[in-house]
């Protein structure tokens, strides 16, 4: 009969199922914290602006390019052209413009062809 009065397996007990509780608050937490997440990660995507669409962009764009050239003949008269140099020399400036759109497309399904067993 001392076994039953002994508090050290009562303490135990009372560990584990403190354990067990705090164990399963965390899971069940788990969804909650995961929802939680997304929406905050939505709510930061949508402060980005739109979003890429595969299936239906369009944009424009526009690319501007300078660049100095400087062209040195030395005395045997092989010349050099050095670019970026910076004062002198001829400065030139490209622009480029463009419209790309991109439309949604499907894969064609392949034809279905039908086999018959050979007749006897």
């Amino acid at each position: 009969m001392r076994w039953l009065s002994s508090k050290k397996g009562q303490n135990t007990l009372e560990y584990a199922l403190l354990i067990a509780t705090v164990v399963g608050a965390v899971v069940g937490m788990q969804i909650y914290a995961k929802r939680g997440v997304e929406g905050k990660l939505k709510s930061a995507t949508d402060d980005i602006g739109a979003q890429f669409d595969p299936l239906n962009t369009a944009y424009s764009w526009t690319n501007t390019q300078e660049s100095t050239t400087k062209t040195v003949t030395n005395a045997s008269g092989v010349s050099n052209t050095y670019m970026g140099v910076p004062g002198g020399g001829v400065q030139e400036t490209t622009t480029r413009s463009g419209y790309e759109s991109v439309s949604p497309w499907r894969v064609q399904p392949e034809p279905q062809t039908e086999t018959k067993p050979p007749q006897k």
